[in-house]
């Protein structure tokens, strides 16, 4: 059996299963693996992914060791693993997993150490941690990197200052900022599935609620949607004035979070910034507020902040702490201010993750093949890739579209023809 970190190799075959049902939704990448299957093209290619380890992960996983890839895996939060995946990514399909739901810090660290442990030369990241601790703690395998992939707006966000500043010392293609990702699996998966992950933990009534949802990019914008469509009153907080007018036009209210703060009911975090929601909101809600996070880290929400204004803390459901503060007002913070759709649920449908994996494992093969052609810098996906994704997707669902006759597209290419 392949290196391993995991909570119990038992849990196989419930994992399989699941992966399995994943796997039925994820007819792209399915495709996509068929097609390594036959040609290898990451034939030698070791790679290190730190990404959440879910059934749809798993078959992302079983695509890159399909096209000859050897892999290693650990997971990007600690609340995120579904330990019976992880269990039978190991047992059933021979790749390394490094991850264990709950492990605390110092565990993680030490998984994504192990992931590394066999000197990748692709790094496939959520959150960029995988990327930051070969800067710091492993300058020595950068020469072996030929490149890297970031799923996440947080770890975008880290790369480019890092490109910014000169430090960085390989090339990443931001997925995150591909079409075929952002519109779909930003907006429509997160908005989906932060309301699950609040619903499982809370039970809570969304109809009728003030919803204050901070921050208004494509997962703010899928999130107001859903709470939207079921109900609630919502309202949006940024820092933004574009996004702001956009979200007012879209017939939310926009405010102040320390406006927000005093009226809103339940409060969601998706921004990918620090004390978004600090301890001087916290004291302007009012008792019984929610409190949950859906950006990537939970520093979103100022829980040491939180912490020092209450009076006592306790786990009063699976995923539900309570601080109660000096005054006696109670402040509901949903799993520990981590990413809610993964603490509390199950994550992005596999219909959406489909269309992000797909960039992943075809942005990993574009790197590979490319290799030494690529400077020290962020790239976006190609849009023969994104485009190709999203016809392969339109293809699986039955759907078809126009194509311009050659008299459209000598019309578009001219400049001659007026009215």
């Amino acid at each position: 059996m392949v290196v391993h970190d995991i909570t119990d190799i038992k849990l196989a075959s419930a994992g399989k299963k699941r992966i399995e049902w994943a796997e039925k939704d994820m007819p792209v990448l399915r495709l996509i693996r068929k097609r390594f299957e036959k040609t290898k093209p990451l034939k030698g290619l070791k790679a290190a992914c730190c990404l959440h380890v879910t059934t749809e992960t798993a078959n992302l996983m079983r695509t890159l060791k399909a096209g000859g890839a050897e892999v290693r895996l650990s997971a990007s939060n600690p609340l995120s693993t579904q330990d019976d995946v992880a269990a039978s990514l190991v047992k059933d399909f021979g790749i390394s997993v490094f991850a264990r739901r709950g492990e605390n810090n110092k565990t993680y660290y030490r998984h994504i150490e192990q992931t590394l442990e066999h000197k990748p030369q692709i790094t496939m990241d959520d959150g960029a941690d995988l990327v930051s601790t070969l800067h710091g703690k492993h300058k020595k395998m950068l020469d072996n990197i030929i490149g890297g992939t970031e799923e996440t707006t947080t770890g975008v966000v880290r790369l480019r200052s890092m490109e910014t500043k000169g430090v960085l010392r390989y090339p990443i293609i931001a997925v995150n900022d591909s079409k075929t990702k952002h519109f779909f699996d930003n907006r429509y998966g997160t908005g989906q599935s932060t309301i699950d992950g609040i619903l499982r933990s809370t039970n809570a009534l969304i109809a009728g609620s003030k919803f204050v949802i901070c921050g208004y990019g494509w997962c703010g914008r899928g999130l107001a949607m859903r709470a939207s469509g079921m109900g609630a009153r919502v309202v949006i907080t940024e820092i933004d004035p574009v996004k702001a007018i956009e979200a007012v036009m879209d017939g939310y209210e926009v405010m102040p979070i320390a406006q927000a703060a005093k009226i809103g009911n339940i409060f969601v975090t998706v921004t990918g910034n620090i004390n978004v929601i600090n301890k001087e909101h916290f004291a302007l809600m009012k008792d019984g507020a929610i409190v949950a996070n859906s950006g990537h880290f939970n520093v979103e929400l100022d829980l040491p902040g939180l912490k020092k204004m209450s009076r006592s803390i306790r786990r009063i459901r699976a995923e539900v702490q309570e601080y109660v503060l000096r005054g006696g007002k109670r402040i509901y913070v949903l799993g520990e201010g981590r990413l809610i759709n993964l603490a509390a649920a199950e994550g992005h449908p596999a219909m959406v993750m489909d269309m992000s994996f797909a960039n992943q494992a075809l942005s990993a093969e574009y790197l590979y093949a490319g290799k030494s052609k690529f400077e020290n810098r962020v790239y976006p996906v190609p849009d023969k890739i994104d485009e190709g994704i999203a016809s392969l997707k339109l293809k699986s669902m039955g759907i078809r579209i126009d194509k311009l006759t050659k008299l459209q597209r000598d019309y578009l290419a001219s400049w001659e023809s007026g009215t």
